[in-house]
């Protein structure tokens, strides 16, 4: 049994992610997907609806293979904390984010959020690619 998180902002890149776990996880595997906001005046209501709707397509997506678990966060910390700490929560077997491309030569270029997850996750992670923006 292997315990995933999952970190999503978006309905596509819940999708990619899907399509990656679709192929990993088997019977017994647990996946939490997490979406985590600061809170205050940093997070409006479009926000929370972007991250349920996040959260919804990985659950439709995986629920019937394996047990999903969803988690908006929304605790006053930074995204990147709040998902290591998460992480940390569940005892991960494997953290699974995406990432944009963002110039034309197709140099990857992460944001904030996920370059302090990455130089800071002390699990196995995969990064999947998502489209260029």
């Amino acid at each position: 049994m292997a315990t995933y998180v999952v970190a999503t902002n978006s309905v596509r890149t819940s999708a990619e992610i899907c399509d990656y776990l679709t192929r990993r996880i088997k019977d017994g595997d647990v996946v939490h997907a997490v979406n985590s906001h600061f809170g205050g005046d940093e997070t409006d209501s479009d926000d929370v609806r972007d991250g349920d709707d996040a959260l919804n397509v990985v659950a439709s997506r995986l629920g019937d293979l394996v047990t999903v678990e969803t988690h908006q966060l929304i605790r006053g910390n930074e995204p990147a904390t709040d998902v290591l700490d998460y992480v940390n929560e569940v005892n991960a077997d494997e953290l699974v984010i995406g990432i944009r491309k963002r110039n034309p030569t197709s140099k990857i270029v992460f944001g904030s959020t996920a370059q302090d997850i990455l130089l800071n996750a002390n699990v196995p992670m995969a990064v999947i690619p998502l489209e260029k923006v």
